[in-house]
């Protein structure tokens, strides 16, 4: 089994910054993407940012340059700069690849509360 473990959320003003990290641990041997999505109250859940081995990124459209998806061994990190309150939601880490049985997994974390709010 693969899991994630998501920390950094929290609660800050509009205006600022927050960043939230995720670490995948378990029976990997390949993760071929990584990234983040989000899930407001009454809402569904929708992308923010995914990132391939590759490298090859992806934002959700309400991002507009001020988050920044960031790689490395099996971790995936969000830096989020300039926080309107809208971006309040409960934020998931998300792993897809294939474990050491090469059986595909798509892992979701937990979930961190991320409020913007003076």
């Amino acid at each position: 089994q693969v899991q994630l473990v998501e920390s950094g959320g929290g609660l800050v003003q509009p205006g600022g910054s927050l960043r939230l990290s995720c670490a995948a641990s378990g029976s990997i041997f390949s993760v071929n993407r990584m990234g983040w999505y989000r899930q407001a109250p009454g809402k569904q859940r929708e992308l923010v940012a995914t990132r391939t081995a590759g490298g090859n990124t992806n934002y959700g459209d309400f991002v507009k340059g001020r988050f920044t998806i960031l790689t490395g061994k099996n971790t995936v990190s969000l830096q989020m700069n300039s926080l309107k309150p809208e971006d309040t939601a409960v934020y998931y880490c998300n792993a897809l690849g294939y474990d050491s049985s090469q059986v595909l997994y798509d892992t979701w974390g937990q979930g961190t509360q991320v409020t913007v709010s003076s």
